[in-house]
């Protein structure tokens, strides 16, 4: 059994898997080592690549994913699959600097310390080529982090190493989405972690392209409030009820174009712009709240169909629960406040299961 693990996300990474895998063997001299390279479905010839090399070194293995993709969770499957004390998750953009990676297993097996950091930020790290930009977001998304980080110079660094009882302890807390595996493992522990940092000098990428966007922010903020609230509702449920207030501004420009310019009836507005809200809420949800498993083709219309069906029933029941506690007395815009909550939480769960659920298999074409 490996004394080490090195988990590698890769997405759309093929020309930078072959210099990485040849520097972690180089690195890596004298260690007991495996690497895990986890690869979500880019159609870009990774998974033959890894598999070939596979074939000649049995320690490298391919974690394929198909039908899902995201940075976080790749990185947990991919630590879940191994079964090393020791387990290190770096980038497949050959940014990190693997030869520290013998330094950080020495500092690891320390009984005191959970995590190894490899930190752009304490003395002798650099950003390297980073564009000032981007030590910029990161700076400012490392103070957003406040106290989840446990203080860390660097939460938002993706080069770290930990130990496996450490993993078990806390992998059954993890928000498990977005672009941030270490903040999130720091989060979970709720306090109870012992971090150890060391300075890298951040490289530069020489393939492929950078990662960030506006799913990658939003997927962010998500993990925030998912642990600043004490993980009391599903962690989807913070992107869907965003998307949900987004809808709110859809609405009322609908309603406001189509009943002020136009100069529609106000019931037949109301009705257009409700439409126009829930078809928004659909795509947005579709390629944020759920990109990893998002609906195409066929199965996107299927989807949409559905959404408005649940999302008509949460209408209803908007008014129902609204209305009964009107007539208990309870103040109009706490009964309003309540049907709307209600109606969001079945919108949710409704559509998670049947818009969002197990697709229907398309039958083979004979």
């Amino acid at each position: 059994m490996p004394e080490l693990s090195v988990v590698i996300p890769a997405y759309r990474e093929r020309d930078n898997l072959p210099p990485l895998l040849d520097a972690l063997e180089r690195a890596l001299q004298g260690i007991d080592w495996e690497a895990v390279i986890v690869i979500d479905d880019s159609l870009d010839g990774s998974e033959d690549y890894v598999r070939q090399r596979a074939q000649r070194d049995r320690r490298i293995r391919c974690l394929q994913r198909i039908g899902r993709r995201g940075l976080a969770s790749a990185c947990i499957e991919g630590m879940l699959a191994t079964s090393s004390p020791y387990v290190a998750v770096m980038d497949a953009d050959r940014q990190h600097d693997e030869a520290l990676l013998p330094q950080m297993l020495a500092a690891a097996r320390a009984d005191d310390t959970d995590i190894v950091v490899g930190s752009r930020y304490v003395a002798g790290g650099t950003t390297g080529e980073l564009p000032s930009a981007r030590v910029r977001i990161s700076r400012f998304a490392t103070l957003l982090s406040g106290g989840l980080g446990a203080g860390l110079s660097d939460p938002m660094s993706g080069f770290f190493l930990l130990k496996r009882e450490y993993l078990e302890r806390v992998v059954r807390r993890l928000y498990g989405r977005g672009f941030k595996i270490l903040l999130d493992l720091i989060a979970a522990a709720e306090g109870a972690v012992q971090v150890h940092e060391l300075p890298y000098r951040m490289r530069g990428r020489t393939h492929g392209e950078s990662k960030l966007g506006v799913r990658v922010i939003t997927e962010y903020l998500m993990l925030l409030a998912y642990h600043l609230a004490g993980r009391l509702l599903p962690a989807r449920f913070f992107l869907f009820a965003a998307v949900g207030l987004s809808g709110v501004g859809v609405h009322l420009a609908a309603l406001w174009a189509l009943f002020q310019v136009r100069g529609g009836g106000f019931l037949a507005s109301q009705a257009v712009a409700t439409g126009v809200a829930m078809t928004s809420n659909f795509f947005l949800n579709n390629a944020i709240t759920y990109g990893d498993v998002r609906l195409r083709g066929a199965a996107l219309w299927r989807g949409l169909l559905s959404f408005y069906v649940a999302c008509g029933f949460g209408v209803l029941i908007n008014l129902a629960v609204a209305d009964w506690l009107y007539l208990q007395l309870t103040p109009y815009w706490l009964a309003g406040l309540a049907g709307a909550v209600t109606a969001a939480v079945w919108n949710f769960m409704t559509t998670a299961s049947v818009t969002w659920g197990p697709q229907p298999k398309e039958r083979a074409r004979p």
